[in-house]
C-alpha cells in the first residue's frame, strides 16, 4: 500500500541527520538571486527594449490600453502608472514591487465598460459556437507522403525562418521610421539568425501532436509549453505562470491576462495549418485547441486565421483567393471579422499598399503595435499587394514595420508552401537556418532537415492513427 503524504513527510523528517554548515552552504544566496531575478523581470515589464530590434515596449501600460480595448474600464490604473513610472525611474525596487501588484489587482477587477463598441459584437467562446457561424470547404486529400509534400514543408519552415529574421531586424517601428533609417528594406540589414521566440511555440505545439495526433488537447499542449519554454512575453508569459500555478487551458487564458487579445495566437497558426494540409475546419480546430492556452476569442480568431491560410497554401495557387476563403471563414459577427474585411476592402480601394496601410493605420491607432489587429491588417495587405511574388510580399510586410517578425513568419511560408523550395531565392537562404538554436529545454538546437523530417513523419502518423 502507498505511503500517505504525512508519512513520506514524517519519514524524511526523522532521518535526516544534522549538519554544520559553512557560511557559503547556507543557501542565503540563492535567495538574493531569486530576488534579483524578479526585480529585473519586473523592470522589464515597465520598460524593456525588444531583443533583436531594440523596440521599446512598456508592458503595464499596454496591459491598460489591451484592457480598454476589450471593452473594460480600469479605474485606478493611470495614478498607478504615474506612481509606478516614478519609483521605476528612481530604482525604488521596494515600492515598484508594491505598485504593481496594486495594479494587478486592479485589471483583476476591471470593470466592464458597456459603452464600449468591443461588445456590439458576438464574443465567441468555444469552437463549438465558432463552426456553427462559418462554412468550410471540404478537405482535399493531399499526398503527406510525397517528395512534393516534403519540399512544401521545408519551403513552409525555411520561410518563416526568412520572414522571422527580416522581421526580427526591425519589429516595433513606423513604416516611416524605417524608411528613414534603413531605406525600402529588401534585405538582411544584418548577419541573420534564428533566435525568435515566436517558433518555439510552434515547436513545442508539435511535440504535444507528435504524441497525440489530431486528438491533441488545450491540455497536452499547456503541459507541452510548460515543460518545454522557461518563459515568453506578455500573454504567453501570463499563461505559463497560470500553468505553473496549476490553471489549464481556458482559465490558463483568462486569468489576470489583459494581452489576450495580442498576437501571441495569431504568430502561431501556421504550424496548425501544415499538419492540416487541404483541411482548413481542422486547421481551424487545432488553432482554437492552441490559442486557447493563452487567448481569447479575437485572440483565437487570429490564430484560425492564419492557420486556415497556410491549409489552403497547399491546395490553392492563387494567394488573394486564400486571403478571400480565409476571412469568410471567420464568424461575421465577430470583430476580427470587421477588422480583417476592413483591411482588404482597403486593398481592393487603393493602388497602392501604402495608402492602404495607412488607412488601417490610422483605423486601428488605438491598439499596441503587438495587438492582433494591426498586425492582421499587414498581413492582408502583403499577400494582396505582394500578388504571390516572394520577394514583393517580403518586402512588404518588412515595411510595414508593427510586429513584422510575427506577421513575415506567417504569411512567407504560404508563399513557400504554394510552389516549394523553388520560389525562394538563393540570397535569403542563410547558412544560419540549418540549425535553430532556442531558448526551449529540450530543443536547444534543432537541425532544419529533422524538423522537416519529424513534421513530415508526425501528420503521416496522426493520419493512420485517425483512420
Amino acid at each position: 500500500m502507498k505511503k500517505k503524504a504525512w508519512e513520506m513527510a514524517y519519514e524524511l523528517y526523522t532521518t535526516a541527520k544534522p549538519v554544520l554548515l559553512e557560511e557559503e552552504e547556507q543557501g542565503w544566496e540563492s535567495l538574493k538571486a531569486i530576488a534579483s531575478f524578479y526585480d529585473n523581470m519586473l523592470r522589464m515589464e515597465w520598460h524593456s527594449n525588444v531583443p533583436g530590434s531594440g523596440a521599446p515596449e512598456q508592458l503595464m501600460i499596454a496591459a491598460v490600453q489591451a484592457l480598454e480595448n476589450r471593452g473594460y474600464t480600469v479605474e485606478k490604473a493611470y495614478e498607478l502608472i504615474e506612481r509606478g513610472m516614478k519609483v521605476y525611474e528612481e530604482g525604488n525596487a521596494v515600492e515598484l514591487q508594491k505598485i504593481t501588484a496594486e495594479l494587478r489587482h486592479e485589471f483583476l477587477n476591471a470593470k466592464k465598460n458597456p459603452d464600449s463598441p468591443y461588445w456590439e459584437y458576438t464574443y465567441y467562446e468555444n469552437f463549438d459556437q465558432y463552426e456553427k457561424s462559418v462554412s468550410f470547404p471540404e478537405a482535399i486529400e493531399v499526398d503527406t507522403q510525397s517528395e512534393k509534400f516534403k519540399d512544401q514543408i521545408k519551403a513552409g519552415w525555411m520561410s518563416q525562418l526568412i520572414g522571422a529574421a527580416m522581421g526580427t531586424m526591425v519589429e516595433g517601428y513606423t513604416t516611416e521610421n524605417l524608411q528613414e533609417a534603413f531605406g525600402d528594406v529588401k534585405d538582411y540589414l544584418r548577419q541573420p539568425n534564428t533566435y525568435n521566440d515566436d517558433i518555439t511555440f510552434e515547436i513545442a505545439f508539435l511535440d504535444a501532436f507528435k504524441e497525440m495526433g489530431y486528438q491533441v488537447t488545450s491540455k497536452d499542449i499547456a503541459l507541452s509549453w510548460i515543460g518545454l519554454i522557461p518563459a515568453g512575453w506578455s500573454a504567453e508569459e501570463l499563461a505559463l505562470r497560470n500553468i505553473r500555478a496549476g490553471m489549464m487551458p481556458p482559465d490558463s487564458a483568462t486569468f489576470n491576462n489583459p494581452f489576450n487579445e495580442w498576437i501571441g495566437a495569431q504568430m502561431r497558426g501556421g504550424i496548425c495549418g501544415m499538419v492540416a494540409p487541404g483541411n482548413p475546419k481542422l486547421a481551424a480546430h487545432l488553432a482554437w485547441k492552441d490559442g486557447q492556452v493563452s487567448h481569447i476569442n479575437n485572440g483565437i480568431l487570429g490564430e484560425v486565421f492564419n492557420a486556415v491560410m497556410t491549409s489552403l497554401a497547399f491546395v490553392e495557387s492563387d494567394v488573394k483567393e486564400i486571403v478571400k476563403s480565409a476571412i469568410s471563414m471567420i464568424p461575421s459577427d465577430s470583430e476580427y471579422y470587421s477588422v480583417v474585411k476592413f483591411a482588404y476592402d482597403s486593398c481592393l480601394k487603393h493602388p497602392k499598399w501604402q495608402d492602404a496601410h495607412e488607412e488601417c493605420r490610422e483605423k486601428y491607432k488605438q491598439y499596441n503595435w503587438i495587438h492582433a489587429y494591426p498586425n492582421a491588417c499587414c498581413e492582408i495587405i502583403a499577400l494582396m499587394y505582394g500578388g504571390g511574388d516572394y520577394e514583393k510580399t517580403l518586402n512588404i510586410i518588412t515595411m510595414c514595420g508593427v510586429d513584422a517578425d510575427c506577421n513575415a513568419g506567417m504569411i512567407m511560408p504560404i508563399l513557400g508552401i504554394q510552389k516549394g523550395m523553388s520560389i525562394i531565392p538563393e540570397r535569403l537562404i542563410s547558412p544560419a537556418f540549418d540549425k535553430l538554436v532556442t531558448y526551449m529545454r529540450a530543443y536547444e538546437e534543432v537541425k532544419l532537415s529533422e524538423l522537416v523530417d519529424d513534421t513530415v513523419k508526425y501528420i503521416n502518423k496522426a493520419k493512420t492513427r485517425r483512420i
